[in-house]
């Protein structure tokens, strides 16, 4: 038992933010059956424009569905909810390079606190990311010294900086991604077998990616009439995906 779970994400789409939010809460958890996370900044961008894919919004059926199923996701993994910014979608370059760099020179749990502002900053606050100002602004949050602010803002220009990130999305190309949320599930092998690597895709596989990995969980089941009562009673003690289901 054991592995670790890659994720390719994007400030840009709130369904990386769902499942980030849960995978961070699980975290502890996960470790506890030997599994690590990691999440990588990708440009979603220049996945959707290399695999031909066509973003929700740009199909009126599946525009008019999202709202829908953007509050029912929020609602089901415990996070804030309150649409799409009306500027929306955004060029996330910005941002994501921001990321690069801070995930390539500071503390981890840093560069994860970084993603959870700036994924509320958009997805609730409704600010514009991919404007430097505002990215400066929301940064600062995070990095109190004006110093920090600006060698970030400054490594956004960087052609290593931009190469890194390059690099990244293309990684996550070559491992099957078309969108974002993306992951990269690997299971370790045990008694001298390989490890094994497999594909998962959205904020709604996670009991296909912890059956992979081996990982137990309460599964999702209609209850009876006589556990009804039970369950309401013991409500609120950690049973929310938002929380936990491991």
């Amino acid at each position: 038992m054991g592995g670790k779970i890659d994720g390719y994400v994007d400030t840009v789409s709130p369904y990386s933010w769902y499942a980030f939010e849960y995978l961070h809460n699980n975290k502890s958890l996960l470790s506890s059956h030997g599994v690590e996370v990691e999440f990588h900044p990708i440009f979603l961008g220049g996945i959707v424009e290399a695999t031909g894919n066509r973003p929700p919004f740009t199909i009126p059926a599946k525009a008019k569905y999202s709202p829908f199923d953007s509050k029912r996701a929020a609602k089901y993994f415990g996070v804030e909810h309150n649409g799409s910014p009306p500027f929306f979608p955004i060029l996330s370059l910005l941002p994501q390079r921001a990321l690069t760099y801070i995930k390539s020179t500071h503390p981890y749990p840093l560069y994860e606190s970084t993603l959870a502002a700036l994924w509320k900053a958009l997805h609730i606050e409704h600010v514009d990311i991919s404007k430097p100002p505002v990215l400066i602004s929301v940064l600062g949050r995070i990095f109190p010294k004006e110093e920090d602010v600006e060698a970030i803002m400054a490594a956004t220009a960087d052609p290593e900086i931009k190469a890194k990130l390059n690099e990244t999305t293309k990684r996550a190309l070559s491992l099957g991604a078309f969108g974002a949320p993306f992951f990269s599930v690997t299971k370790f092998g045990v008694g001298g077998r390989e490890n094994v690597v497999q594909p998962f895709f959205g904020s709604d596989r996670f009991h296909y990616m912890f059956d992979y990995l081996d990982v137990p969980v309460t599964h999702l089941r209609i209850l009876g009439k006589g556990e009804m009562e039970e369950q309401r009673v013991g409500k609120g003690k950690g049973d929310g995906l938002g929380k936990s289901m491991l």
